[in-house]
C-alpha cells in the first residue's frame, strides 16, 4: 500500500505542476501579439496539457486503488469518513479545471480567447487552493 500511496504522491505532485504553469502560459498566450511567439506558446501549451492529462490518469488509478484498499473490499467495505467526502469534491473540482484548461485552450487556438491576462492571473491562483484544501483534509482529517 505504501508503494500506491508513495506512486499516487509522485503522480499528483507531477500533474499540479501543470495545472500551475498552463495557465501561466494563457497569461503570455492573452498578452501576445505577435503570431511567431503565440505559435510557439500554443505548441508549449498543447504539450503541456497533452502530458498533464497522461499524468493525471495515473494519479487518479493510483488515489482509486487506495480508496478501495482503504474504504472497499479489502477493508470490509468501511464507511468513508466525511473528510475523505470532502476531498473527492475537491479532487472532482481539479478534474472540471483541467478540463477548463482544456477548453481554454481550444479557444486560444481557434483564436476566439476573449479573456484579458489580469483573468488568467486569477484562474492561475485556483489549483493552488484546490490543492491547499485538498491537502489539509488528507493531513488534518479536520472531520
Amino acid at each position: 500500500m505504501l508503494w500506491i500511496k508513495a506512486l499516487h504522491i509522485v503522480f499528483v505532485t507531477s500533474w499540479f505542476a501543470g495545472l500551475f504553469y498552463l495557465p501561466r502560459i494563457f497569461v503570455n498566450l492573452a498578452q501576445e501579439s505577435e503570431t511567431v511567439t503565440s505559435e510557439r506558446l500554443l505548441l508549449m501549451a498543447r504539450k503541456l496539457y497533452r502530458f498533464m492529462t497522461v499524468l493525471a490518469l495515473p494519479a487518479l488509478v493510483f488515489g482509486l486503488v487506495l480508496l478501495w484498499l482503504q474504504y472497499g473490499g479489502a477493508a470490509g467495505g468501511m464507511k468513508m469518513p466525511a473528510w475523505m467526502h470532502a476531498k473527492l469534491t475537491f479532487v472532482a473540482l481539479v478534474l472540471g479545471y483541467h478540463h477548463a484548461c482544456g477548453s481554454l485552450l481550444k479557444k486560444f487556438e481557434n483564436g476566439v480567447n476573449k479573456r484579458s491576462h489580469v483573468w488568467f492571473r486569477w484562474f492561475n491562483e485556483v489549483p493552488v487552493i484546490l490543492l491547499l484544501a485538498i491537502v489539509v483534509l488528507v493531513v488534518v482529517k479536520p472531520f
